[in-house]
């Protein structure tokens, strides 16, 4: 599988390292009661179809990605930077 750096181009997976769902970008305030962090830490919609991962480029550039991905083809649809993805 080839992943879409927005900073080094095209390159293999092995230069990446897989971090989870993306969902780790929309993490409640501190002060968010605990219905909030519970839903956050523990639940999970697993459908199949597309998905944003996070990535990070540690044999490159070191960016952290969101990359678009289906999980039933494995066909990657896009990356952004972590930083500049909607939170």
């Amino acid at each position: 599988m080839r992943l879409p750096c927005p900073i080094c181009g095209e390159r293999d997976r092995r230069e990446f390292y897989y971090q989870g769902a993306a969902v780790a970008l929309h993490r409640p305030a501190p002060d968010a009661d605990a219905d909030a962090w519970q839903d956050y830490v523990y639940l999970r919609e697993n459908m199949p179809g597309d998905h944003e991962e996070l990535w990070s480029h540690d044999a490159g550039c070191g960016a952290w990605l969101v990359v678009t991905r289906n999980t039933v083809t494995h066909a990657v649809l896009g990356a952004k930077l972590a930083s500049e993805a909607d939170r």
